[in-house]
């Protein structure tokens, strides 16, 4: 063949194509996050969840109190419990995998893991105080 028109290069042969990590990680950080870090970190990550909403109820995930527990390592890996209002939630698919992309979004979030917890089962007690004003409940 000539130059104009070279030949295909075999897959294992092409070692220049991007490395690309998986949609849960980045690079690991230079230095360990301070108490100080990981507790601004967290604010962060409520931020960024309080943009997150259950489509069938006008109240974030976070307010709404779907969101138990967040966990923060030094390297930047995030560990979040949650719930959905029911095991039929029409967004049970979709809505762990939000959750996942909006933290690891968050710098310097290195990995984030999403658990959908049942136990405790979610109630609206757990909702804050704005979100029951808003959705006009009393308890």
């Amino acid at each position: 063949m000539s130059d104009r028109y070279p030949l295909p290069v075999e897959p294992e042969r092409a070692s220049a194509a991007p490395v690309r990590l998986p949609a849960s990680a980045k690079p690991p950080l230079a230095q360990p996050l301070t108490l100080d870090q990981i507790e601004k970190l967290k604010g962060r990550i409520v931020e960024a969840l309080h943009k997150c909403f259950d489509p069938e109820i006008p109240v974030n995930i976070y307010e709404l109190g779907l969101i138990y527990e967040i966990t923060i390592a030094p390297t930047g890996a995030v560990d979040i419990k949650m719930t959905l209002t029911s095991p039929g939630c029409p967004v049970a698919g979709t809505l762990p995998g939000d959750v996942q992309q909006r933290v690891l979004a968050v710098d310097p979030t290195t990995s984030a893991k999403v658990d959908v917890v049942w136990e405790p089962a979610w109630t609206p007690a757990r909702m804050s105080e704005a979100a029951k004003l808003q959705l006009g409940i009393d308890e």
